[in-house]
């Protein structure tokens, strides 16, 4: 938008209609202070300003104009009709004018003058943007170089926790075996086997990271009872965790159309992170239901819980919040990896949680994602 300042009706009317006739949008102030006043509420590309105007002079205005942070970009071109004084001239552009153009003022070259400032307005403004994404661009690759790093740092750290203990574990094994202490072997070759469990568990999350990444991760779909599945699941968490008592409510009696290793995966990281995150929790709800024609499954504890703030970051790859990070052992890819999942079975992930109280983790899929990519 161009500002048009001049205490002379007939000079404003005369520009103003030039100016709309070439497509320029156009404001006019009668005062200095006028002008100001608008300066402070709108942002104009250019501002033609008369010099000699009673109160506020041209060069008084621009001056203040210069300190406004919201006018720093603005081109100023002065009118006057003292084109011949030098002193005046060079007054003008000390004030912050790009330009001179005397009364009467010529329309041709005004008109030029106008657009050359809107295509470097235009410019100026393209090249900001550009710099602007560049800058995003730098930060972003920076964030992810250190999100990398850091991931490396503690994927180093979670593989090497297992195989120490399973090195510990074999050379206690020789010394049993020496004293042909039999019962000692069997709890520990348990405690190697749980061990190897985890850096089983491990090095899938990484192979699937890979995978996602390089989009080779394939769902073998088929139709599945998803309650014998869940039984299963249930079944050996509650081998494994025979102090929590896990609630079940609701069945599902439909079968599901999907990859069946997947949608058990998404299941125990759900189960296995609600055991985990709730370590003086005593019970854990499973709930698994029809919606329409789509299955509801969720999992509540009562543990630590998070922010809202946290909530919407848990699904984020490598995110692992702060304050548990030193409490809890992980990747930061597990929720991740389950998003991928449900998102490939074309349903919706979440998280609702209070901190202090607990989580509840849900996802919901449809049975039939054929028939319901048709129905949209």
């Amino acid at each position: 938008m161009i500002l048009i300042v001049d205490d002379s009706p007939e000079n404003i009317i005369s520009l103003q209609k030039v100016l709309e006739k070439n497509d320029f949008e156009v404001d006019t102030a009668s005062s200095g202070e006028e002008a100001l006043k608008k300066i402070l509420k709108k942002s104009y590309v250019l501002i033609i300003l008369d010099v000699q105007m009673p109160g506020m002079d041209g060069f008084e205005v621009a001056e203040v104009i210069s300190g406004y942070s919201k006018a720093k970009e603005t081109a100023i071109i002065f009118l006057s009709a003292a084109s011949a004084n030098v002193n005046l001239i060079t007054r003008g552009y000390s004030s912050g004018g790009l330009d001179y153009i005397s009364k009467p003022v010529d329309m041709n070259i005004l008109l030029l003058k106008v657009k050359t400032f809107y295509r470097i307005y235009e410019q100026s403004r393209a090249l900001n943007e550009m710099q602007k994404a560049l800058r995003a661009e730098i930060e972003f690759r920076k964030e992810a170089e250190r999100k990398k790093d850091e991931f490396i740092s503690i994927a180093s750290h979670e593989l090497k926790t297992p195989m120490t203990s399973i090195k510990g574990y074999i050379q206690l094994l020789e010394r049993s075996l020496d004293k042909n202490d039999i019962e000692t072997v069997r709890k520990r070759l348990h405690k190697v086997q749980n061990q190897v469990e985890k850096l089983n568990l491990l090095v899938a999350d990484l192979l699937d990271i890979s995978k996602i990444e390089s989009g080779k991760l394939k769902l073998n779909r088929q139709y599945f009872c998803f309650n014998q599945m869940l039984d299963h699941i249930l079944e050996v968490v509650q081998e494994n965790n025979s102090l929590v008592k896990i609630i079940r409510k609701g069945r599902v009696e439909s079968e599901l159309f999907g990859d069946e290793m997947r949608i058990e995966q998404v299941i125990t990281n759900f189960i296995t992170n609600a055991v985990k995150y709730a370590p003086d929790g005593k019970e854990i709800h499973i709930t698994s239901e029809i919606e329409g024609d789509k299955i509801h499954f969720s999992v509540r504890d009562f543990g630590i819980g998070m922010t809202e703030e946290h909530e919407q970051k848990i699904f984020q790859k490598f995110y692992r919040i702060e304050e548990s990070s030193e409490r809890f052992q992980g990747l930061g890819i597990g929720l991740y990896i389950c998003q991928e999942i449900i998102d490939r079975h074309k349903g919706k992930i979440g998280v609702t949680s209070t901190l202090g109280e607990g989580s509840t983790f849900y996802f919901k899929i449809p049975l039939h994602p054929e028939m319901a990519e048709q129905k949209n």
